[in-house]
């Protein structure tokens, strides 16, 4: 699923492409894309698109009376149409433009979990799905962290992927920083107080910052298997800071991966939900 720094770029591509285009149509393909009744999404129509932004894992497509918010899922993108295909292959909406260009909302597979939320511009921020967000990963500082890590105890690698606690973050980030800041996934949150915020932190930075530096290289939202990474997916191959192997643990829905010379002490984890290696 794309993260902050991959939904970023796109959001700046966009914006770039798109940007001061006059809405002629908005056109949902399928009955469960369109999340919302109020306000109408014809209430855009006519009006330039002011910019795509970006708030946690959605994509904002902002109109001065109307923004649409996005969510890819897993499978969704969102990408410039030059085909106006009638019925686009995996198509699930479509933003036409007065001069001729449009917009087209992806899905790929069949599970059909992309949405579009009509929001008022003026109240985005404060209206369901945003409102329900967390602090955005780029902008949480070390202080906010630590409160937050004190109101709700949980493994950190949960923390870190539950968007109601901080946005922006997913599988492969929250394996990443938890490796940078040189903590167990299953570190306690309510053990790490402000040093292991900062540290958390600190990590959101330098891992966030080298992705988006990378996705800004690229024409389009790069896939999964060419984002950097130290331990997501390297499962077996050495840590490229001590050398000890990177080691799983396997869920249904996602894998954990992590260094135990790094980050546990070099204790390894046991492959289930009641491991206590905290530390």
């Amino acid at each position: 699923m794309p993260e902050l720094p991959e939904l970023q770029a796109h959001a700046e591509r966009l914006t770039k492409a798109f940007g001061d285009k006059v809405l002629e149509s908005f056109t949902p393909f399928g009955f469960t894309v369109l999340k919302t009744a109020t306000p109408r999404p014809t209430e855009a129509v006519g009006e330039v698109l002011q910019r795509v932004w970006r708030r946690g894992k959605y994509l904002l497509v902002e109109f001065e009376p109307v923004t649409f918010a996005v969510h890819l899922m897993q499978g969704g993108r969102l990408h410039p149409d030059d085909k106006h295909a009638i019925k686009p292959r995996g198509g699930q909406a479509r933003w036409r433009f007065t001069d001729g260009s449009a917009l087209l909302l992806t899905e790929q597979g069949t599970e059909r979990r992309v949405g579009v939320w009509c929001l008022p511009t003026a109240k985005a921020l404060a209206s369901p799905p945003l409102a329900s967000l967390g602090p955005d990963a780029a902008e949480v500082d070390a202080e906010t962290l630590s409160d937050l890590f004190l109101i709700h105890p949980m493994r950190l690698h949960g923390f870190l992927r539950d968007q109601h606690q901080i946005a922006g973050l997913g599988r492969r980030l929250a394996n990443e920083v938890c490796h940078r800041a040189r903590l167990s996934p299953f570190a306690n949150t309510a053990r790490l107080g402000i040093e292991g915020a900062t540290r958390v932190v600190d990590a959101i930075e330098a891992a966030c910052d080298e992705s988006l530096a990378h996705e800004r290289e690229q024409d389009e939202m790069s896939g999964s298997a060419t984002r950097p990474s130290k331990v997501h997916h390297r499962e077996g191959q050495p840590c490229p800071e001590c050398s000890d192997i990177i080691r799983a643990i396997e869920y249904s829905g996602y894998t954990i991966n992590y260094c135990p010379a790094c980050q546990t002490g070099g204790k390894v984890l046991a492959d289930n939900t009641t491991s206590k290696f905290l530390k």
